[in-house]
């Protein structure tokens, strides 16, 4: 008889390791991804198939990727990888937005020159050179990131054929009569020189002067007799005493009461309701109201400019005057600021701009000649103290817009700009928001729907050169601008061959032909424009450049997803040009995340400390931890990361591969097609956790389908902690190791395990995309018939488990059972009683239990409860240890087994053979 019962008990083994070393193992995976083209063989797997098209919204090509980029771009790789398992045809083209000042600004400090200098083609050439640069950068970190796509033929805005589509599009608009060109007040840098969008604008907390401005009123005697003869002054609040010069009008509230107030030998006109905090502000005091009117009654008089003697300044009325702070008085200046801007336009008064490009105030503006806006501020409040009129003077702390390059302040600034007309189709694209978009979650359509229905006319012209050009023309004879669409599609001829580029290298007569005339004189000498177009126009085009282009993509897209951000940036501008062009959305559905912060909540800074980089986190984690952690937030809120975040899900991650390795050991020498039991000739125990398994599936594919993708992460951790290690794989053990290698419980509970392990690690696969392929691997070492990739293969279908719910009913009652058994297990282990739970027998009273005790045999008992004896009895006869638990009031006892122990098995017996063998062991043994 053979007594090295050692190699008997089918211990595990398999060449999974049991440490994961991600960061080492992962790159071998992307080399198998790489040359296998598993991407591309993902595509021809589904060819034929309905197509699921996430369209990327394009990172800019500048510098190395971060923590929020890292998640933007995993969170996007769940979705097609689902989709491809579940059987669709699921392209993903990534991109990058290449455009704009950042690199412009960069190339231009680079090479110290001066971009009004520097021939516009060379500084194109080297802005190209470095948008590539970090297009092969991000591309490999993004690579490393575990994200399959077409990395080889990606979309970029440079791109020849991109800029030629750009044109395209913009020449739609032309052609609907959708752009024109027009004076208005538009953000402005100073510091970069460049009108600025909405969607280039951050809102930081600034310190600006808080002034009250007298401004005569020698006409107030027309309202009424009482107020002839005397010096009446309109109080203006302004917080940009710069604009002072370019104050062209008065605006008040049509309702709002105002009142004439004595104060000394002058009288002040102001709202009624601010008596109280004009009083605080100007330390003035008020007596005597002579008269008070509605605003309505001042429409149309006019007041002095405060410094400008023959300027006279209109009253006039606005929905926007409020009376939460000031005077009830707006110092109007039409050329710097969209309200005033729109009131001047209504009231027919100038437009009036005394600023240049570089924030210095024009010659011919008088008092503030030549000086920089803040000097000339400085000034301003020099002569408004020098002359009495300046009546108050603070500070005050607000909400101010910066440009979100240099982080400086902008100012309104009224210039000619080239504008898309949204005001002619927001009611559509209002309409579209509401009913042709599904917003994910839903607070985006009311975010995306107020700032759509808030925003002016679309500035898009920008004074640079990195960039697609406005292509119209301006005729020398008459100075009208040309912009039409047979001139913008010849253009386009040249743009698609030799990129845009060739803008600057052609003369108009190159670029036109027989085009190269005036359409409103006839005249035949044209200038090209000099700006180019908002990079928002740019990126905000891609539907049109990429999705209508490129054949496996779809126009509409099935989902952007970017992160919250994006409601005024990329989302509302593909949304703008898409409705314009074609009259609906580019897109079906929108998903949108916050924002990474650290594990307080606060803000990522360098200052503080708090960064995390994804480099850093692959490195000593590796890439598969980076993308748990991306599934296991709630992306509709602000994401948090820190050190401790990352460990934590670095134990979660651990008990996911743990079980893997643990299930792929018991599969030792199981033939998947020769060995495989049916369903219903499993053994009760194999079929309640295929049932178990079914709860999980279920969960997993409803949870994807609704990008909820911390459920099946969850759901699948859960799975394996509690149905499978704490119970099936601990209570399997036993006839895995010491049962019959042929025999049905064993062969049934390795196909049990076998199908549990193919269906986990599938679900797992869009997110813990290494470990999922390299458990496939070693799977297929097992079955050499399942597919070359986990991303070759389909979505697990649920199994038809007869009794279904019943069983789990049914074996809900016996895992009560065990949990009650494994807590006074303890006790006596800790009494000294027994070590391991097989040196225990049990007795539990029938009585605490029926249902169980008439559904589960003894036998059942001692396997689930892995313990030597099992008896259900009335009464508890006399044990070691007898309590009743707290939990389920189950009167259970406990002592130690009579008999031998099994070398084998290690099951005491007190029917051992002439080896001390068991007899199932004995039996086993000797067939």
């Amino acid at each position: 008889m053979n007594t090295d019962y050692k190699n008997t008990l089918n211990l595990p083994e398999t060449d999974f390791p049991m440490r994961a070393n991600l960061a080492k193992r992962e790159p071998g995976f992307l080399e198998f991804w790489k040359e296998r083209d598993i991407f591309g063989k993902m595509l021809k797997n589904r060819e034929g198939a309905p197509s699921f098209v996430l369209h990327d919204g394009p990172p800019y090509a500048n510098g190395h990727i971060h923590i929020g980029t890292a998640f933007n771009k995993i969170l996007k790789d769940f979705i097609p990888k689902f989709k491809a398992m579940k059987g669709y045809y699921a392209p993903y083209v990534p991109g990058w937005d290449t455009h704009g000042l950042p690199i412009e600004l960069h190339v231009l400090k680079t090479l110290k020159v001066n971009k009004d200098t520097v021939d516009p083609v060379f500084l194109r050439e080297k802005c190209t050179e470095y948008a590539l640069q970090f297009r092969d950068v991000q591309r490999e970190e993004f690579i490393r990131l575990g994200v399959l796509g077409d990395w080889e033929n990606p979309y970029m805005t440079l791109h020849p054929q991109y800029e030629a589509a750009q044109l395209g599009a913009f020449a739609e608009l032309v052609k609907k009569g959708l752009v024109y060109k027009g004076q208005k007040p538009v953000y402005w840098c100073i510091d970069c020189q460049t009108a600025l969008a909405a969607a280039e604008i951050e809102y930081w907390d600034e310190t600006s002067p808080s002034i009250f401005v007298a401004y005569s009123f020698p006409g107030a005697g027309e309202i009424h007799p009482a107020l002839s003869g005397l010096d009446v002054n309109v109080i203006v609040w302004t917080t940009t005493p710069w604009t002072l010069p370019a104050s062209m009008a008065v605006a008040v509230g049509g309702d709002h009461e105002y009142s004439f107030f004595r104060s000394g030998e002058k009288v002040y006109l102001f709202a009624k309701a601010l008596r109280e905090s004009v009083e605080k502000e100007t330390g003035l005091s008020f007596g005597e109201e002579i008269l008070t009117v509605r605003g309505r009654e001042l429409e149309g008089k006019k007041a002095v400019h405060p410094f400008y003697p023959d300027r006279e300044i209109l009253i006039l009325l606005a929905d926007y005057v409020l009376l939460d702070t000031g005077t009830g008085c707006v110092h109007t200046a039409p050329g710097h600021g969209v309200e005033d801007y729109e009131s001047g336009v209504k009231y027919g008064i100038e437009i009036y701009n005394p600023v240049d490009d570089k924030g210095y105030f024009k010659q011919g503006t008088g008092l503030v000649d030549g000086l920089q806006i803040k000097d000339g501020s400085k000034r301003i409040l020099e002569i408004l103290t020098e002359s009495g009129r300046l009546l108050g003077h603070g500070s005050i702390s607000h909400s101010y817009p910066h440009c979100w390059r240099c982080k400086k302040p902008v100012i309104f600034r009224s210039t000619d700009q080239w504008f898309v007309s949204v005001s002619d189709f927001r009611a559509e694209a209002l309409r579209c928001i509401e009913e042709n978009v599904r917003w994910i979650p839903e607070w985006g359509k009311e975010r995306i729907y107020n700032m759509v229905r808030d925003r002016s006319d679309w500035c898009i012209s920008r004074q640079r050169i990195w960039g697609v050009p406005i292509p119209a023309f301006y005729c020398d004879d008459c100075g009208k601008p040309v912009l039409t669409e047979d001139r913008i599609l010849a253009v386009q001829k040249h743009v698609e061959v030799e990129g845009c580029s060739a803008w600057w290298s052609k003369t108009p007569e190159d670029l036109l032909g027989d085009l190269c005339f005036c359409p409103h004189c006839g005249g035949k000498h044209l200038t090209k424009e000099k700006d180019i177009m908002d990079v928002w126009f740019d990126s905000g085009s891609s539907h049109a450049a990429v999705l209508k282009v490129r054949p496996e993509l779809k126009w509409p897209a099935d989902m952007y997803l970017e992160g919250s951000d994006q409601h005024r940036g990329w989302f509302q501008t593909s949304l703008l040009t898409s409705v314009g062009m074609y009259g609906r959305p580019p897109y079906e559905q929108v998903l949108t995340h916050g924002f990474i912060v650290d594990g307080d909540g606060k803000k990522m800074s360098k200052s503080l400390g708090n960064v995390v980089a994804p480099q850093e986190v692959i490195n000593e984690y590796g890439a598969d931890i980076l993308r748990l952690w991306v599934a296991s937030t709630d992306y509709r809120n602000d994401i948090r990361i820190s050190q401790g975040i990352i460990k934590n899900l670095s134990e979660s991650y651990r008990r996911i591969r743990n079980t893997a390795r643990y299930l792929l050991a018991n599969l030792k020498g199981f033939d998947p097609e020769r060995h495989s039991v049916s369903v219903e000739k499993m053994t009760e125990m194999d079929r309640w956790i295929l049932q178990k398994l079914n709860g999980v599936i279920e969960r997993a594919n409803e949870a994807y389908d609704d990008y909820e993708f911390h459920v099946p992460t969850f759901a699948i951790h859960q799975f394996c902690v509690n149905e499978l290690s704490s119970f099936y794989l601990d209570s399997s053990k036993d006839r895995m190791y010491a049962d019959g290698a042929e025999s049905l419980s064993r062969r049934s509970g390795q196909t049990a395990m076998w199908l549990v392990l193919s269906a986990i690690i599938r679900m797992l696969a869009p997110v813990l995309s290494f470990t999922a392929e390299e458990v496939w691997q070693e799977m297929r070492k097992i079955d050499p018939k399942l597919p070359e990739s986990i991303f070759l293969s389909d979505w697990p279908e649920t199994f038809a488990v007869t009794e279904g719910k019943q069983l789990e009913e049914k074996w809900g009652k016996v895992l009560s059972v065990r949990a009650a058994v494994s807590r006074v297990l303890e006790q006596a282990r800790s009494a000294g009683i027994i070590g391991h739970s097989l040196d225990a027998r049990v007795e539990v009273e029938r009585n605490g239990a029926p249902e169980a005790a008439a559904l589960f045999t003894d036998e059942d008992l001692r396997v689930f409860s892995i313990v030597s004896g099992f008896r259900w009895v009335d009464t508890i006869s006399d044990m070691a240890v007898v309590r009743e638990d707290e939990e389920t009031g189950l009167r259970i006892g406990v002592d130690k087994a009579g008999g031998e122990k099994c070398p084998r098995c290690w099951q005491y017996t007190e029917e051992g053979d002439e080896n001390g063998l068991c007899p199932r062991c004995s039996a086993v043994l000797s067939a």
